[in-house]
Order: structure tokens, then sequence, then C-alpha cells
């Protein structure tokens, strides 16, 4: 049994297994199982009263039991436990304090780590309200603000002239009542927002200045996060965005025009081909126009055959010849309506 791990000593070890096959034991008896003297072994018994691994009677002389080892020293591993949480807790504060040192010290420092949610939303929301001209944004679970809990601000910073541009994950657009109640109004206060069917990382990055990215994609490791300043990272990252923007798919506001050419053969198709456009899923198509799942997937069917397309592509390409869709202006840039490579 190896005790000297929980800070009791080989001598305080050696007693206490004596004395687990020696129960009612004197401090004499005991000692001379471990051949040792009696006043030696009387400080370690006396130690393992205090420790809670043995317990001694009132008598002449006194009688020394020890405690059952399966609660007795799971009870010892759980102090220790409790001790070795508040150091590493000091730690954290000492490092934190450190690194805070390090960076006033040398403004210039490329990285800050962050740890906890009030922590990274709080530095995200330094750095987006601090944004002049653009917020550039990978949005993908998993999220540390519910989604959507911020529209008003970026309303805000967008009257006042900072351009949002967002590329979704697939499953950020799949997150329930996400695309209804904040992605489609946030595109309609101006939002330029694209789809990719999976992005690398979640990202931040305001201006070209300062970014957030986390630490792991993993569950739980959006609560530690890492702050970029100017360096040649941030530029890296700056360059990953602009390609997963390039390859990425406009999403636009499935509102039917006022007026189009080549009606639809049903009203609701025109809804339905911008999202199929904008790359939502069956489950998000169904969130967001109230329909069953069996529902949404017999009104594609009926779209495509009316189409006369094989594939979402192909529907929405067709839709776009038809004039289903808003024509782009002349300084717009192309829409594609296929997921990017």
């Amino acid at each position: 049994m190896e005790l000297d791990v929980l800070g009791l000593g080989e001598e305080t070890q050696r007693v206490y297994t004596a004395l687990i096959g020696l129960p009612h034991s004197t401090a004499s008896e005991v000692a001379s199982a471990c051949r040792t003297s009696t006043s030696q072994a009387g400080r370690q018994l006396s130690t393992l009263v205090k420790t809670g691994l043995a317990t001694r009677s009132a008598g002449r002389p006194p009688r020394f039991t020890a405690a059952a080892p399966d609660v007795a020293v799971t009870e010892l591993i759980k102090e220790r436990e409790q001790q070795l949480g508040a150091a590493r807790a000091l730690v954290h504060q000492l490092a934190d304090r450190h690194r805070e040192a390090l960076r006033i010290a040398d403004p210039d420092i490329a990285v800050e780590l962050l740890r906890g949610r009030d922590d990274i939303s709080a530095a995200i929301r330094r750095l987006t309200d601090g944004a002049l001209h653009q917020i550039r944004t990978f949005d993908r679970p998993p999220y540390v603000d519910r989604p959507g809990s911020n529209l008003d601000d970026q309303r805000r910073r967008q009257s006042s002239g900072v351009t949002h541009r967002v590329v979704y994950d697939r499953a950020a657009v799949a997150w329930p009542d996400r695309l209804r109640d904040d992605i489609l109004p946030s595109i309609r206060s101006g939002e330029q927002a694209r789809v990719r069917a999976q992005l690398p990382i979640k990202l931040v990055i305001a201006d070209d200045t300062q970014a957030v990215i986390p630490f792991s994609l993993a569950p739980g490791g959006h609560l530690t996060a890492h702050v970029i300043r100017r360096s040649p990272m941030l530029t890296a990252l700056e360059a990953l965005f602009e390609a997963e923007w390039d390859r990425a798919s406009p999403i636009q506001d499935p509102a039917p025009p006022a007026a189009s050419s080549g009606a639809p053969g049903h009203p609701d198709h025109v809804s339905l081909v911008r999202l199929l456009a904008a790359g939502a899923s069956d489950a998000a198509i169904a969130r967001t126009q109230g329909w069953s799942q069996r529902t949404t997937q017999r009104r594609i069917h009926h779209l495509m055959t009316e189409l006369g397309a094989t594939t979402r592509f192909q529907a929405a390409a067709q839709a776009a010849r038809r004039g289903w869709l808003h024509e782009p202006s002349a300084s717009a840039e192309p829409t594609p309506l296929g997921e990017g490579g």
C-alpha cells in the first residue's frame, strides 16, 4: 500500500499497515510488529489518529484500531484533491497576472490566452465594439453565448458603417430557429452572409488588428480561446477567411420578390428554392417554414419536378434562369448558387 503519495511518510505508512492486522492494539504491540521503539510507534499512531486513519480508546494503556482503508484513505484523497485544486487555482491566477504583466510590458505580444465564458465573451465584445471598418466571422457551434443574442449590437454597428461579413457553417444554419430569428434578420439589416458545408474553426476578426479563435472545438473546448494581435498569424487567419468566403454560397433573404417572371407553380416554391440555394438542410427548411419533415421533402420533390432538376444545385440554377431569384446589381459580386468547393 503506497500511502506516502498522500503525505503520510514511510514510517506512518508502515505503522498503519501493521495496525490493519492488529485491531485494538497498544503502542508497544504495534512497535513490536514494526520492530521499532514504543515511543516512535506512539508518535506515528498519534499522526494516524489526527488524519482519521485510526481511532484510540480511552482506556489505560490506550488501544488503537485502524480505520477502514476504503473509507479513511478515500477521505484523505478527497482532502488532498481539494488542496491540489486550490493550488491549481492559485497557479492560474498567478499565470494570468504574469501574462498581463508581459502584455503591458510588451504591447506587441501576438497571442493572449483566455479562460472561461465571461473572459471570452468580454474579449469578443471589446473586439467588435472597437471595430471601425469591418468584422469578419466564421460562425459554427459550439457557442459561448446564445446565438443571436448580439443582434441589436450588430445592427448598431452596421448603421454606423461597420461591415459584417459572416460565413456560416451548415450546422449553424440548421441550429433550431437560428435562420429565421437571427441570420435572416441580420441579412435584412445589411449583413453579408454566406454558407459552407463545414468550417475549420470559429473565428472573429475585427478590422485587420485583432482576432479571437477557440483553443479547441471539442466539447468544452470553447471555454478556452486565444486573442491574436497584429502578426503573421493574424495575416494567415485573414487569408483563411477570404479563401473560405470565396468558396461559400451567398445566403439571401428567402422572402419572395414583389414581382417575378415565369411564376412558379406553387407560392412556396420561391422561398423554398432560396433556402436550398443557401445550403439549408431539410430540417432547417422545415423549422423556418413551419412544415413537417414529410411535407418539406414532398415540396422539395415537387419543386425539383417542376424545374426538371435532379439535384438541388440544378434546381437553384433553373430557378435563377426563370427569374425567381433577385437579379444582382451591376456592382454586386456573382452569385454562385451551389455549395463551394
